[in-house]
């Protein structure tokens, strides 16, 4: 082969590479909801910065047959395409789950034993499913291996703990509790990857849980959308230019007022 063709060779498989990414970023963007959901008074909208072409966060949120509402958002370990790969298969498999109507608990637990079915080396998702019920003004929340999330209210932004070990990781067995927490009108509850709380400036610092808390508690009054579009320009600002490690990805949900 003459050495003169190589350029063009390489050129071309840069070429199919980048046209890969593309494909496989149209293909991601539809395991996100496609815009906002609104039910009676329930509203709720995400944002989602993957720090490569693809990431491994996934969220959606829905309606489920029993007029509850359900939503979920997840981390896979790793970056890229890899963990893109991998958020599709538990994004996949937790759609086959979810509108069963089982409880968060054993949405989790089920999600667990399917993906130790098909274990894959180094990967496992972390995961935070919730349901809520407009009847009874409770959201039920299960959960491992993310922060939070926070629950925002008159009486100021209170980070929540659901603890647990992340589906697919080792043990098939695994359990998983419930918290549950009331959701009154002009309240909202924010889901957040830790891409977003662990965010580092250029001066090595992380931004940490109780900053996060402190922009909740700021913003609090502010529509679903507005209220995104602050906590994302906050850890930009905080972040100072550099380039973060991880995706960020943060779905809120809020019990609209009458009078807002």
């Amino acid at each position: 082969m003459d050495i003169s063709e190589a350029p063009v060779e390489l050129s071309v498989i840069e070429r199919l590479h980048e046209e890969g990414l593309e494909e496989a970023r149209s293909i991601q963007s539809l395991m996100l909801p496609a815009d906002a959901l609104r039910v009676g008074p329930i509203e709720i909208c995400h944002e989602f910065q993957p720090v490569a072409a693809v990431g491994g966060d996934f969220l959606d949120y829905f309606e489920l047959p029993d007029a509850t509402i359900g939503l979920y958002l997840g981390d896979v370990s790793g970056k890229g395409l890899p963990a893109a790969m991998y958020a599709a298969l538990a994004v996949g498999t937790l759609r086959g789950i979810h509108k069963t109507g089982q409880s968060p608990a054993d949405v989790m637990s089920m999600l667990n034993r399917r993906l130790m079915l098909r274990c894959a080396p180094r990967r496992h998702a972390a995961l935070q499913y919730a349901v809520y019920n407009p009847r009874t003004r409770e959201m039920s929340i299960a959960g491992a291996g993310m922060p939070g999330p926070c629950h925002l209210s008159e009486r100021g932004a209170r980070l929540l703990e659901v603890q647990g070990i992340p589906p697919g990781l080792f043990d098939p067995s695994v359990s998983y509790d419930t918290l549950t927490i009331t959701v009154e009108p002009g309240d909202s509850v924010l889901f957040f990857s830790d891409g977003i709380s662990e965010a580092f400036s250029s001066n090595e610092e992380s931004f940490g849980l109780e900053q996060l808390r402190t922009v909740c508690d700021a913003y609090r009054g502010t529509s679903p959308t507005e209220f995104l579009a602050h906590l994302f320009s906050e850890v930009d600002l905080f972040a100072q230019g550099r380039s973060q490690h991880d995706d960020m990805a943060a779905a809120l949900f809020r019990f609209i007022k009458e009078d807002e």
